[in-house]
């Protein structure tokens, strides 16, 4: 018996096998699969999107306590890790686990590709589309949906207002950043669920216009293997999930065209179970995460960090050191179990949450990592290695932070340092030597997973062909983060729903001629 929740299909209620069909069916839907699936379902075609986990409503996401949050709309409750091999910090990967995917869990920043990037795309990479002039009507086209804006001075924190000070007064000033939000008032609760469904994530910005056009999705429907047969995929097969870790009836999709949506992440995961990553595929390497880190500040003054826009001012002024100062503010519960000590000592660093600032730093890196099927679990292993150059730049960003709270008037830091006693004050700073610093004892974190599928002009050097159709197969094409060809510098989210603008527009005018089924 169907449950049908907003036009959703919650497949955990099915008892018996299921066996579907479909003009295209969509493996994932996040910020590239819903895009995809909407553009290609409004063009006329009966599109299907499946998705392994569960449909919790925006209304709904924006009631839940943060730790039901990362319970039922995060992924392993955002606890995977990318392995750090060599001199590399271990990465703490976060990414969303429902309809909506990672979007519903995002601060909502939107940027467009750094210039200097597509320069290098097109040039040097060959992917002479790539170019502002060649993208610039599809930021657009994604740009209105979301309904990207500006956030206004007035919403950013008092966190991030006291970092811009600094930065002012260093010569490095912050500029608002680019959001996917309408009718937002600053509450800071971006990445839990929002309570007044301001941010535009693709559950709310395209969910309604694919089923309005007849597109179809289902929750609950965990994937595991694309079936083919001489270089053309005949659909999809796997599991419908009676619940966490319990597999229920088994499913099968016949399709005429296969769209991979599953991320960074699971996407290579995906391709690889099914036979679609031969030995020597680039399907599955060259991952980038931009590695980030967050420096508290104490004030003498109330900060309440968490009064305002959750992120709402950057700067990349120091691109050339491959970095970028980003605003954020994480739940003063979790501020407060970070802290240093334990017993009667973090209780004492706890109530301190109210005089804390926060600002963050991300590396443009250079990587790379590699994405690999576990395989014993269900769950991919994460492999990351840093690069001198990511090396200099992580603790370069790290720098920049504790300097411009310094210049702003904080009197202590606490820094992402593993196994450090306490915080510093500005003597104390100058005299750490954070460059001597093992990396492994960098705390570190990410919500970019990109490239490990990545879009090129030959299979000797990518994963898919400009047009994001996998080299080896007619009919099955990647759709998500893991085919941006570099890492960016800047949030990817925007530039995700571009590119899937893109390679579904490309895929509809080509429809005619794909083979049947």
């Amino acid at each position: 018996m169907q449950a049908v929740v907003s036009g959703v299909v919650e497949g955990r209620h099915e008892t018996r096998p299921v066996a579907l069909e479909a003009d295209v069916v969509v493996v994932g839907s996040g910020a590239g699969g819903m895009v995809a699936a909407t553009i290609l379902a409004e063009a006329g075609l009966d599109v299907l999107v499946l998705e392994e986990g569960g449909y919790v409503p925006a209304a709904v996401h924006g009631k839940l306590r943060q730790s039901q949050s990362l319970r039922h709309v995060w992924r392993e409750g955002g606890m995977t890790l990318a392995l750090g091999l060599g001199a590399t910090p271990g990465v703490n990967v976060t990414m969303g686990r429902g309809v909506g995917g990672s979007s519903v869990v995002t601060g909502g920043v939107c940027l467009r590709v750094p210039e200097a990037i597509l320069a290098t795309w097109s040039r040097e990479l060959g992917l002479t589309a790539l170019t502002p002039e060649g993208l610039d009507p599809y930021y657009r086209e994604v740009e209105a949906a979301v309904h990207v804006e500006q956030v206004p001075e007035e919403m950013q924190s008092r966190s991030t207002r006291l970092f811009g000070i600094g930065a002012a007064k260093l010569g490095h000033p912050i500029r608002p950043i680019g959001r996917n939000t309408k009718g937002c008032h600053g509450c800071g609760r971006c990445n839990f669920g929002c309570p007044e469904q301001a941010k535009m994530s693709v559950d709310l910005a395209y969910l309604p216009r694919l089923l309005a056009a007849g597109g179809r999705v289902w929750s609950d429907c965990l994937v595991e293997r694309i079936e083919h047969e001489g270089g053309r995929a005949r659909g999809v097969r796997g599991r419908l999930l009676a619940g966490p870790g319990r597999r229920g009836p088994r499913l099968t999709v016949r399709a005429r065209v296969v769209l991979v949506a599953c991320g960074g992440v699971h996407s290579p995961v995906l391709l690889s179970a099914s036979g679609l990553a031969p030995y020597g595929s680039q399907v599955g390497e060259n991952m980038t995460l931009h590695p980030g880190f967050r420096v508290f500040a104490t004030f003498d003054e109330p900060v309440e960090g968490w009064r305002g826009a959750l992120q709402s001012a950057y700067t990349d002024a120091f691109e050339r050191d491959h970095v970028t100062l980003m605003s954020l503010f994480i739940p003063g519960s979790v501020i407060a179990a970070t802290m240093p000590g334990a017993g009667a000592a973090l209780m004492r660093r706890a109530r301190e949450v109210p005089y804390v600032a926060m600002f963050g730093a991300m590396v443009h890196d250079e990587g790379p990592g590699a994405v690999w099927r576990h395989p014993f679990g269900r769950e991919p292993v994460l492999l990351y290695r840093m690069s001198e150059a990511d090396r200099r730049a992580m603790y370069r960003g790290i720098r920049l932070l504790g300097e411009t709270f310094f210049a702003a008037g904080a009197r202590r830091l606490y820094l992402p340092v593993l196994g450090l006693d306490g915080p510093l004050d500005a003597d104390g700073f100058r005299r750490f030597e954070l460059e001597r610093v093992p990396p492994r004892r960098i705390e570190c974190s990410s919500q970019h997973p990109l490239g490990s599928v990545q879009m090129g002009t030959s299979a000797a050097t990518s994963g898919v062909d400009p047009d994001g159709k996998l080299w080896d197969t007619r009919n099955v094409f990647v759709c998500d983060g893991s085919v941006v060809p570099t890492s960016l510098g800047v949030n990817p989210q925007l530039t995700i729903m571009a590119m899937a603008t893109r390679i579904a527009q490309s895929l509809r005018d080509r429809w005619r001629s794909m083979p049947l089924r």
